[in-house]
């Protein structure tokens, strides 16, 4: 019998220069759209952190891991969503091993 839902992780990092209320704002959009399509098992704003590298000419970002469950359709559909919305610099989603 195949799974319907698996875990996963998402790490992503906001551009500083859209202000506080905006990455706050793009922190909220991802949790909602996330509950609405799975559950959020863990949400660490890990904050201000310096880029391992420049992107964009920006040495720093504000970093998001969320762990979430949900079934194997939503993982592409957050990462075209996260492509699209700005101020998302980068980000990854990776399936958790069990």
């Amino acid at each position: 019998m195949a799974k319907t839902t698996a875990k996963y992780e998402l790490m992503y990092i906001i551009d500083l220069d859209i202000g506080e209320e905006q990455v706050a704002a793009t922190v909220e959009k991802f949790k909602a759209l996330t509950e609405a399509n799975g559950t959020v098992d863990e949400l660490e704003e890990i904050g201000k952190k310096k880029l391992a590298y420049l992107i964009n000419d920006k040495p720093d970002g504000y970093y998001v891991l969320m762990k979430f469950t949900s079934g194997p359709e939503f993982p592409a559909e957050i990462d075209r969503v996260l492509k699209i919305t700005d101020g998302v610099m980068r980000s990854l989603i990776t399936v958790i091993e069990e």
